[in-house]
């Protein structure tokens, strides 16, 4: 029995390592070495989250754009290479049950603009080669939202091709009209997966009619519901949830706070946020876990990556099979412009949710440590 549990011991050291070692080779991106990055603090996040048979665990991430060809193809990664862009990362998305992620775009090669500019070369239009789809299996990533106001910049061909390649992956993806929500089971666990965005061709977010029907109808087949939302105003003045209706550009992104929670009581046990482009805070309704957004995490070229649009977390959340929030922990990240994400082990985006949680949500149970671990108060 002993030799047993020194050799399970053993591998549960070493696996981790060999996974570092696999996804993370050694090249460079933005002019720093992944030898750079923190391995150990790496290895320790992944063993340390190690959770029992009866949890679920689950990696969560915001806005991924692998790079765009259009209008040229200046805004691909060096060496047309998307798999160096989350090398460093990897680890953690490969460690969970779960990975998601907001798809920030959509894969086609060639086709023509859905949406007119009168200056081409400064147009936000995003579209990623196809070739670049497999890079996100290859990180991950087994859950993706589509609802988001870049999926459509392409139009049609570009959401059809999109979803056909994601489908082919293996990768679980919602919040197109034509393609509302998507189920798989881990674990024995059954997950239902909806998504919704104020955009054309999405779910729509404002909606709440929508939003209870759809909660419910996956309720009534799956153990837990994961609600991902494009919601919120954009840009570094906008880290705050106001608790009110947010306008940007004349549209309406919708009052966070209040989607959040209808979602939840319509049996939501996961409320993902994205769409701001910067963090926000982080929130506990009804022992259900709310993240308002999650910023940029892997986008190349196009964004600006400046101050608080720069940093984003990676959670890693624990839950229990019938949804309810154990804990969780925030992996910092970075990106230097062009993109492509690192770790950051100044933990700047930890220092600006504790802050947001603090002016934002004071009432909140959730306690978000210097170290990022997330916990719940304790009466």
């Amino acid at each position: 029995m002993l030799k047993r549990r020194f050799i399970v011991l053993l591998l549960a050291i070493l696996f981790p390592c060999v996974l570092w070692a696999c996804v993370n080779p050694a090249r460079s991106l933005s002019g720093v070495s992944p030898d750079s990055v923190d391995t150990v603090q790496t290895i320790e996040a992944i063993t340390t989250q190690s959770a029992p048979s009866d949890t679920l665990t689950i990696a969560a991430v915001g806005d991924i754009m692998l790079g765009t060809d259009f209008p040229n193809r200046s805004s691909l990664p060096p060496k047309d290479d998307p798999d160096v862009l989350l090398a460093s990362v990897a680890p953690y998305l490969q460690a969970a049950d779960i990975a998601f992620g907001n798809l920030e775009g959509a894969f086609l090669d060639g086709g023509h603009p859905a949406k007119s500019c009168r200056d081409m070369s400064r147009c936000y239009l995003f579209r990623m080669p196809t070739r670049y789809a497999p890079a996100l299996k290859r990180a991950g990533f087994d859950l993706l939202s589509m609802a988001n106001n870049h999926v459509g910049d392409f139009g049609e061909p570009a959401r059809k091709k999109t979803r056909q390649l994601l489908d082919s992956l293996g990768i679980r993806n919602a919040g197109l009209i034509v393609h509302p929500t998507d189920t798989l089971t881990v674990r024995g666990v059954k997950i239902g997966f909806c998504a919704f965005a104020p955009n054309s061709g999405t779910c729509a977010l404002n909606d709440y009619d929508l939003l209870r029907r759809t909660v419910k109808k996956l309720k009534e087949t799956n153990d837990i519901v994961i609600a991902s939302c494009h919601m919120g105003a954009e840009g570094a003045s906008h880290t705050h949830v106001t608790k009110q209706r947010e306008l940007f550009l004349g549209e309406n992104r919708g009052n966070v706070y209040e989607i959040a929670r209808i979602l939840i009581d319509a049996g939501a046990d996961l409320v993902l946020g994205h769409g701001p482009h910067v963090t926000r805070a982080i929130d506990l309704y009804k022992e259900r876990l709310i993240v308002y957004s999650m910023g940029n995490f892997c986008t190349y070229g196009h964004f600006s990556l400046s101050g608080v649009s720069g940093i984003a977390p990676l959670l890693q959340i624990r839950l229990l099979p019938d949804g309810r929030f154990i804990d969780g922990r925030i992996i910092a990240t970075k990106q230097i412009a062009p993109g492509g994400t690192l770790l950051d082990p100044t933990n700047r985006v930890i220092k600006e949710m504790q802050k947001l949680i603090q002016t934002d949500l004071p009432e909140t149970q959730i306690l978000l440590s210097d170290d990022g671990q997330i916990t719940v108060k304790t009466e």
